[in-house]
């Protein structure tokens, strides 16, 4: 082969979709490519202050970290997804012709790049890599049943499940299968109705279906998860070609950027170290969810009515309000039965054995990294499809115990202690999660259905046009 291959990788601006196209990009690397990491500008400023070691030419990596604008103004929410949907198909587009013509025109021939990987949530990029002729895959950070309902609308629509205009429920709270062997799904818990109101709805719902059409310009699709985790789907969509390539796990590659947003506390080790095997409830609920003040005073009461340890993460903007409050007396009643830490080392927290189960908002990243580390879980999903992964987590592998909210909309702490005490008095479930643990871990391993797949892809991406 010529040239060394060069892929420019394109996440969709969230914490759950960075992290593992960047464990993506550092496996690329060591099958001899160079990469260019393109973030929104406004993500990349935060990947700097979390991981002030990275400078903007991490050449020494071969992974090369640029930014575009995401076409919001600097004092936009980028958590209102529905507005930064709108913006990324405005304004981005061009932003990124533009610096994929300057690389072009500027890098002398055996820099120049090669291909285009896109998040699937970014497969507008498609239309703009065909345009400059790079050779294009299709990335998806979530499981493969999600990316089959997005690519099943127009049968949706067909099948009268939901409406043309604006991808709502025709009956809400319909269940409904696309296949035999793939977990039935509630209507309302498809991906674009859950964003809280309907016009947001409406705008992910065609951000969603344009995606799904302009995906058919990707050349190859790969995801984060494995065959066995979803054996049926997998079958199922066997015409599309996504390839398994999961769990990509980025967390453990020591002093090398892993695409983290937040500065990660990581005096909780210490006191991880000191506390028994199997005894403490990790709590995490990921970058986006939001629990009300009513709710996050509930689950502090919970963790405390529990009387066993825990390690909880509390990220700044986890109430949307510029200051939280713990329960009055709360540290003190606590003392050093618990801690409490603004962002974790997850993965490392995970695979530690002091931690007995993961209260979890069921995000993909949160799901892949607890499964491979054989731990349980409390499910308490929030939106997207972190309903669905429920779904997986406790019907499927039966690996974890749904969180029930009240007639008031409230998970109450008596409900938390009672959950925590049903999850680590069954030891069959514990047996189940190290069974998938097994499955996970050899999947990526060599010789491995993930580890072949991600040989197959990169062999075929870096052929020449």
């Amino acid at each position: 082969m010529g040239r060394r291959p060069h892929a420019l990788l394109l996440p969709y601006p969230a914490q759950g979709h960075v992290l593992p196209l960047m464990e993506l990009a550092h496996r690329m690397v060591s099958h001899g490519f160079t990469i260019t990491f393109i973030n929104t500008s406004f993500n990349h400023a935060r990947l700097l202050s979390a991981m002030p070691t990275l400078t903007c030419n991490s050449t020494n990596l071969s992974i090369n970290f640029i930014s575009i604008p995401d076409g919001l103004q600097p004092g936009d929410d980028r958590n209102h997804i529905a507005n930064l949907c709108k913006a990324l198909t405005t304004i981005m587009p061009l932003h990124l012709e533009e610096l994929i013509i300057k690389m072009m025109h500027e890098q002398p021939e055996h820099d120049k790049p090669t291909c285009l990987i896109a998040d699937e949530s970014m497969a507008w990029a498609f239309d703009v890599a065909k345009k400059t002729g790079l050779r294009t895959a299709a990335f998806w950070p979530a499981s493969a049943t999600t990316f089959t309902n997005m690519r099943n609308i127009p049968k949706l629509i067909q099948d009268g499940i939901i409406h043309e205009h604006d991808g709502s429920a025709k009956t809400p709270g319909v269940i409904f299968r696309l296949s035999h062997g793939i977990p039935p799904m509630n209507v309302d818990h498809l991906s674009w109705n859950c964003f809280f109101n309907p016009e947001s709805n409406k705008v992910i719902f065609h951000y969603v279906y344009s995606n799904s059409e302009s995906i058919k310009n990707a050349e190859f699709a790969v995801g984060n998860s494995f065959y066995e985790a979803e054996k049926p789907v997998f079958d199922y969509l066997n015409s599309s070609k996504i390839l398994p390539i999961g769990p990509l796990l980025s967390g453990r590659r020591f002093g090398k950027p892993a695409g983290i947003f937040w500065a990660e506390d990581t005096t909780c080790k210490a006191w991880l170290d000191e506390q028994d095997v199997n005894s403490v409830i990790y709590v995490a609920f990921g970058s986006l969810a939001i629990l009300d003040e009513r709710q996050f005073q509930e689950l502090a009461l919970g963790l405390e009515l529990t009387g066993r340890p825990f390690l909880w993460v509390v990220r700044p903007d986890i109430t949307g309000k510029a200051i939280i409050d713990l329960p009055k007396g709360f540290k003190d009643r606590i003392g050093d039965r618990g801690m409490v830490v603004q962002w974790s080392p997850q993965q490392d927290v995970l695979a530690h054995p002091a931690v007995s189960c993961f209260m979890s908002h069921c995000g993909w990243n949160s799901t892949m990294e607890g499964v491979s580390s054989g731990v349980p879980f409390l499910c308490w999903p929030y939106f997207a499809d972190q309903h669905l992964n429920q779904t997986y987590i406790c019907d499927v592998w039966k690996t974890g115990l749904k969180m029930i909210p009240d007639e008031n909309n409230m998970i109450t702490k008596e409900q938390i202690r009672d959950k925590v005490e049903e999850l680590l008095g069954d030891g069959e479930m514990k047996k189940r999660a190290l069974a998938m643990k097994e499955i996970a871990i050899k999947g990526v391993e060599k010789g491995g259905s993930s580890f072949e797949n991600f040989n197959t892809f990169v062999s075929a991406i870096k052929q020449e046009v």
